[in-house]
């Protein structure tokens, strides 16, 4: 066998569906060899009592972004990507995110801008599609799919982001045709706004009441819908962040009609509930996302889903706002609800905190949690086999686990730039003490390795589970009689 330049010896090896105890060769950062007893490497890793799993693919961050409100997020691409790699994520997909007004393609130019100096991780784009204009859809979002940008985002909430049923369908049906994949923030945004304009004209304004206006109806309803909207132009559909029993019913009673809808959920919707924005003062607006954190029982429902295969993927939805005037209180230190800047960060602590409560308390094995966190993200945004999983071809990005480690959270051990930490004292089993991204160390005994830029561009392919179910879709055909149609 030609020479390695890396061996990762006698760890216990894990993929979405395998495990097994066996070396790692990697030559040109790329895996070529999975076998007992491998040859002596260049480069040696003893992996002894300890797993080697795939590197985490979180593919819902917030990275260098301005909100709608105008926002920055606190963490750039160095702060971001770093803090994401010592958590075990070897590559990440944030979005470049349109605002009304705004050239789609001159938005991923700038966001390439900011990522290239900076990202110590691989990473690929999804996009934001706010302004769905005939340019647009006839002529950039086309365009930027067959460069590699095969997935995006579309909301049903927020006044300068959401979209109306019609422009969904234009979206969706652009997606279909491009085969891309589509990831819905689903919420009534009526719904929040009537119950929203009611509380405040009561004079209730803390945090807590973000929860009340966002009731679980509202998920659910919206979800259903762009289940509906998704069913009508055959087009395979993503539920992003789904906190909510009722949503969580709708994707799997979706599933079970043979429909290709799927679903993701976050940490927050494990591990907080609403009561955490019920703290004293403006404390609650640390916790201010949306969705909101639910209750116990929708806490439950999730790990159900979790079990049961009606989520894909477990994100982290990082979207790190500094505790002050330059991000969660941006409009002022008493803010109402509705005036604090959404998002929770998490990016560091996603694996985790699921491996330890997942896996160590027995809710998922190993192999659900690396499908959940790495293989099932690489196949749904086109970088499978490339990614997601160890295997002979696949970059050697490896993240080595102690899995009997306990880490004490605190926003003092992380990364990122945010300055607190939703779980701030949660006791963690279970931690990635040496992180490899292409057969180069990244992170070892709690040190960084390598230098700002180091990370790589990612074009995505057309996913695979973004193809048409070949059902019918509403071709519009002149010579046929609607009219008769209609009368049934």
């Amino acid at each position: 066998m030609e020479s390695l330049d890396l061996v990762v010896r006698n760890g216990t090896v894990v993929s979405a569906s395998d495990t097994m105890a066996c070396d790692v060769g990697v030559r040109d950062g790329r895996i070529v060899a999975l076998a007992q007893d491998l040859p002596r490497g260049k480069r040696e890793i003893d992996a002894s009592e300890r797993l080697v799993l795939p590197g985490g693919i979180d593919s819902h961050c917030h990275i260098e972004q301005h909100s709608s409100f105008g926002v920055m997020c606190a963490d750039d691409f160095r702060s971001g990507t770093i803090s994401a790699a010592f958590g075990g994520t070897t590559t990440i997909i944030p979005f470049a995110a349109q605002h009304r007004g705004q050239s789609l393609r001159e938005v991923v130019e700038d966001y390439h801008a900011r990522a290239t100096p900076k990202a110590v991780t691989d990473y690929a784009f999804h996009l934001i599609i706010s302004d769905p204009t005939e340019q647009v859809l006839g002529q950039e979002l086309p365009a930027l799919i067959r460069d590699g940008y095969t997935s995006f985002k579309v909301y049903m909430t927020y006044d300068l982001l959401r979209l109306d049923d019609y422009q969904m369908l234009d979206v969706l049906d652009v997606a279909r045709r491009e085969q891309a994949m589509v990831m819905v923030h689903a919420e009534n945004h009526d719904v929040i706004r009537w119950f929203s304009r009611r509380l405040l004209d009561r004079g209730h304004r803390l945090p807590r009441y973000h929860a009340v206006s966002h009731p679980r109806i509202a998920e659910g309803e919206a979800t259903g819908r762009a289940i509906n909207l998704a069913e009508l132009i055959d087009v395979p559909l993503l539920i992003v962040h789904v906190s909510a029993e009722e949503a969580i019913d709708a994707i799997r009673d979706a599933r079970r009609r043979g429909l290709r809808i799927y679903g993701e959920t976050c940490p927050q919707y494990l591990f907080l509930t609403a009561k955490d924005l019920d703290r004293d003062g403006m404390e609650g607006a640390k916790y201010c996302c949306s969705p909101p954190p639910r209750d116990e029982a929708a806490q439950e429902a999730v790990w159900r889903g979790l079990e049961d295969g009606t989520f894909e993927v477990f994100s982290s939805d990082h979207a790190p706002y500094r505790f002050d005037e330059s991000g969660k209180l941006a409009k002022g230190p008493n803010a109402a609800f509705k005036d604090i800047a959404n998002g929770v960060p998490g990016i560091e602590l996603r694996l985790p905190l699921l491996f330890s409560e997942g896996v160590g308390g027995g809710r998922i094995d190993l192999n659900r949690f690396v499908a959940l966190t790495a293989t099932n993200a690489a196949r749904l945004y086109g970088l499978y086999p490339r990614k997601g999983s160890i295997m002979v071809g696949a970059d050697a990005d490896i993240a080595i686990w102690n899995p009997e480690r306990e880490v004490e959270v605190s926003a003092d051990m992380l990364h990122d730039n945010v300055g607190y930490t939703p779980y701030e004292g949660r006791t963690v089993r279970g931690w990635p003490e040496t992180v490899l991204i292409r057969g180069r160390t990244v992170i070892d005994d709690g040190n960084l390795e390598v230098e700002p830029g180091s990370g790589e561009f990612l074009p995505c392919a057309p996913p695979e589970r973004a193809r048409p179910l070949g059902r019918t879709a509403p071709e519009i055909d002149p010579a046929r009689n609607w009219h008769a149609d209609l009368r049934g």
